[in-house]
This record gives C-alpha cells, sequence and structure tokens, in this order.
C-alpha cells in the first residue's frame, strides 16, 4: 500500500472513530435525558395558564428540577404532536416521573380544575357578554351587573368611564378564555379588562398622541367601526369617513349608534328612530358618543388608530357586506340609490 493510501485510510479511520464515539456520546446522552430527575421528592403543582406552549412548560419543568432536559422534552412533545394538548389547569407531577410519563399525565389525566372554555365574539356589547357568561354557568344576570355596575377596578383607562351598566363598554376584550368553573363574576370580568390592558403599548400610546386622541374616544371610534365594518377590508376605510367628519365638526351619523340606543336591533331605521334623544345619537349630536357602543377587537381597534388616507365623508352598505364610499352627498344619493334602492 502507498504511502498515500496509508495516509486516506488512517484518516478514515479516525473519522470513524470520531463518528462512532460521538454517536455513542448521542446515545448515552439521550438515556440520561429520557430518565427520571430523581429517585425521590415530592410532588409539585404545575399550572398551566391558557396559551401555554411545549416549549414554556419544558423550560418551567427543567428550572423546577422535575426534568434533566427541556430539549428532549420537547422533542417527545413533538412526536406526540398529534396527542400532545395542553389543558389549561393546575396538575401534579414529581421528580419520580420520566419525560415520557410527565406527557401521558398530562395528556390523559384531567386538570386537577375544571375550566370552561369561552370564545366572546367581536362586537358583543356588555349585555350580550353577560348573557353569554351566565349561559355557561358563571353567575347570575344580577351578579355580573353589579359587578360591571359597582366594582372597583384599578386599570387608568377606566379613569373616564361613565357610570352605570355601561360602565366597562368597550374594555371587556373579545377573545377566547379559558375560565376556572369556580371563577367568581368580578374576576372574570377583571380577566377580560386585564387582557384589554395589553392592547394599550407604548407604541399604541404614541399613535394617541399624534391623532390627540385619549383611550375612551379611541376605544368609542373603534366600538362604532367594529358595528358598522362587516368586511376587513373597510374598516381602515370606516375609520377615515369618521375622522374625516369629526375634523369638520360633522355629525357621524352612525345607524350603529342609534341600534346601541334601542338596545333591540332592528332590521331596518326609520326617520322616528334618528330623532331618539339621547347623547349616544350620532344624528343629533356632533363628536363621539360619551362612551364606546360596543367591545371591539383587535382589528377595530387598530383601524381607529391608523385610518386610510381618503377624502371620504360618506358610505352605505352594499349587499355583499362591503360598503361604497363617496366624497360628496351627491355621489352618496347615486351610491344609495345604486345599492339600497
Amino acid at each position: 500500500m502507498s504511502p498515500k493510501k496509508k495516509r486516506v485510510r488512517k484518516s478514515f479511520m479516525k473519522l470513524f472513530l470520531v463518528f462512532l464515539i460521538g454517536g455513542f456520546g448521542l446515545v448515552s446522552w439521550c438515556s440520561w435525558a429520557l430518565k427520571p430527575y430523581s429517585s425521590e421528592g415530592t410532588n409539585q403543582k404545575i399550572t398551566i395558564a391558557p396559551g401555554t406552549t411545549a416549549g414554556q412548560l419544558a423550560e418551567d419543568l427543567q428550572e423546577r428540577r422535575l426534568i434533566r432536559s427541556a430539549f428532549m422534552f420537547k422533542v417527545l412533545a413533538r412526536l406526540n404532536k398529534d396527542e400532545f394538548k395542553l389543558y389549561v389547569g393546575d396538575y401534579y407531577l414529581t421528580p419520580q416521573m420520566s419525560p415520557e410519563e410527565m406527557i401521558n399525565r398530562l395528556v390523559k389525566d384531567s386538570p386537577l380544575v375544571k375550566s370552561e372554555r369561552v370564545t366572546i365574539p367581536e362586537g358583543f356589547t356588555t349585555d350580550q357578554i353577560i348573557d353569554l357568561l351566565v349561559q355557561k354557568g358563571f353567575g347570575t344576570k344580577e351578579d355580573f351587573i353589579k359587578v360591571v355596575s359597582e366594582d372597583n377596578f384599578s386599570y387608568s383607562f377606566l379613569k373616564d368611564a361613565p357610570n352605570g351598566v355601561h360602565r366597562l363598554e368597550g374594555y371587556l376584550s373579545p377573545n377566547t378564555y379559558d375560565f376556572d368553573k369556580k371563577s367568581s363574576p368580578h374576576a372574570i370580568i377583571d380577566l377580560l379588562l386585564r387582557q384589554f390592558e395589553k392592547e394599550i403599548t407604548p407604541e399604541v400610546q404614541k399613535q394617541l398622541d399624534t391623532l390627540n386622541f385619549s383611550v375612551s374616544e379611541w376605544v368609542t371610534l373603534a366600538s362604532i367601526i367594529e358595528k358598522e365594518a362587516v368586511k376587513a377590508e373597510d374598516r381602515p376605510i370606516i375609520s377615515s369617513v369618521f375622522q374625516n367628519r369629526l375634523k369638520i365638526g360633522q355629525p357621524l351619523q352612525s345607524c350603529a349608534t342609534i341600534q346601541f340606543i334601542l338596545g333591540t336591533p332592528k332590521p331596518k331605521l326609520y326617520d322616528k328612530d334618528l330623532q331618539i334623544p339621547s347623547p349616544y345619537n350620532t344624528y343629533l349630536h356632533q363628536g363621539l358618543p360619551p362612551g364606546p357602543i360596543s367591545n371591539p377587537g383587535h382589528a377595530s381597534l387598530e383601524a381607529a388608530l391608523y385610518p386610510a388616507q381618503t377624502d371620504y365623508l360618506y358610505f352605505v352598505a352594499k349587499k355583499d357586506g362591503y360598503h361604497a364610499f363617496a366624497k360628496t352627498y351627491s355621489e352618496h344619493l347615486k351610491n344609495v340609490k345604486l345599492y339600497q334602492g
């Protein structure tokens, strides 16, 4: 064998040994990571909150010395992706359990605290939210009305909120929640308010300052957009119409505010409805109403912050859910005749 071939063979053998040792080391590490953290220890309560991911849970378990490797736990969770679903609640795990046993416990066992998943749709009013929560068995209507009307919540965005049952209108954030079955009406309403608080980021506050809007004015405008818009693409354009009107002192003339006054929406509004004496009647009063008329979702809040740049002052609903927009009243009348005549 030539010296060159000997060198090549020697290099190949070295490389083979490296891979062999590395592979053996990897197998050994995996075997170690899959074992229970300890042969002794007490139960630890693990709380899985809404939105908890497998990665977050793995890091928590490693920090609490219940597993040896967060990485290996995440690998096992990924291998069980079709079955591995985290359910909100409290669980007990011990250091004597292997990662696989923990995953089986989390997947197959019910949490110690039963929860109910509730979806609050965007645009629901406080009354509708209360009815939904009562239907789900979280308390009586009287309980919730007392909470939203009288209970104290220390959030700065509520400082300008009106008194009465509509005090929290606009701030009960639409979302999907997992409520503890034993949650009180106060705790549930507080969770909805806490979710809304997350909307007020430094970037949002900066934009509010640019628009010269208070939080109350922002949410009020967003609540009207929420009730007027059907299609997502229309939201920022509808926002521009209302903000253009606010700038020139033209009444908003939003039918959604009339429906709010009525309480029970009508399929069609008549001239007499537009004359209802109420501060929420934007046909009779310039500017925004005293407070929100619904609980807007994130998209409507965003549209109120960032309206489209238009000269539109009018819009009318079309049969497909979209709106036709116009700059002048004469154009608007043509659209009304075309789409609602």
